[in-house]
């Protein structure tokens, strides 16, 4: 709502202030992206870039990460990497704290192991949790703790998934760590808003990435996965990106603990 002052006009007319967007940009902010070597976290690396951010590119492939980095340089963005596997907390831990405190935290590392949960083995849902929510918690935990160490304010956000908020067919695991992302996140947010660290999920629907190709090469999965997305089509990357820059900036200032769902309507019913 417009806001009037006082008239100081000829002709008693109210002078109006107008209130102003908030920047979407991020210039002199750094970021870290981890799982940026590709798919989801690679969008965000490009778009976080894009709006001036100096981004940290995180993964265990040094081969993709270089690659990465080397295609944002041509682009005249800047971009470091950072060889690790957030499931190794102790050096994860550790590179954080020897980087200067990162304003802006996008995890995007996860794996999925898709099955009945009739038939699920241990390691698989040892693999799943270890990366999906134990590399997750201590990750994000990481990057705010260095935040409020240095009492800069920041926003952490976790991919998540839409399948955060609903079942899906032999997804028992890979649902269960996001809904355990969603509750750590919102617990966060409430610990750490006082210090102006904000901490939110990405929901995203099926993305067109290498970790959906199990799922879209069976004809069964891909029919359920169309039924549900109301907008009738597979999410692409593009579709995260725009979210991942809004969380990540000012426009976003008053949001903290929430879920933004990118799920083209399948969580509408």
């Amino acid at each position: 709502m417009a806001r009037q002052l006082n008239s100081g006009l000829e002709g008693g007319a109210m002078s109006v202030i107008l209130p102003k967007t908030p920047s979407f940009r991020l210039d002199g902010r750094s970021a870290l992206i981890a799982g940026a070597s590709s798919g989801i976290g690679q969008a965000a690396a490009v778009a976080l870039a894009e709006a001036g951010a100096g981004v940290t590119l995180v993964a265990r492939s040094a081969d993709k990460l270089e690659h990465t980095a080397a295609a944002l340089h041509e682009r005249g963005l800047l971009a470091e990497t950072l060889v690790l596997d957030v499931q190794d907390v102790e050096a994860t831990e550790r590179a954080i704290a020897a980087h200067a405190p990162f304003d802006i935290l996008v995890n995007s590392a996860g794996m999925a192991r898709h099955g009945p949960a009739l038939d699920t083995a241990l390691a698989d849902f040892d693999a799943v949790v270890g990366l999906n929510l134990r590399g997750a918690y201590f990750l994000t935990r990481a990057v705010a703790k260095a935040l409020i160490s240095a009492e800069r304010p920041g926003s952490l956000i976790n991919i998540s998934s839409q399948m955060a908020h609903v079942g899906g067919i032999d997804r028992a695991v890979y649902a269960a760590t996001k809904h355990a992302v969603e509750g750590f996140t919102k617990s966060m947010a409430i610990e750490w808003g006082k210090h102006g660290v904000r901490v939110n999920t990405i929901c995203p629907t099926f993305i067109l990435t290498p970790l959906a190709e199990q799922t879209f090469s069976n004809p069964e999965r891909l029919n359920w996965v169309k039924d549900k997305i109301k907008l009738g089509r597979i999410g692409e990357v593009e579709d995260i990106m725009g979210p991942v820059v809004f969380l990540a900036s000012d426009a976003a200032a008053m949001i903290t603990g929430t879920a933004l769902m990118v799920d083209g309507g399948w969580t509408a019913d």
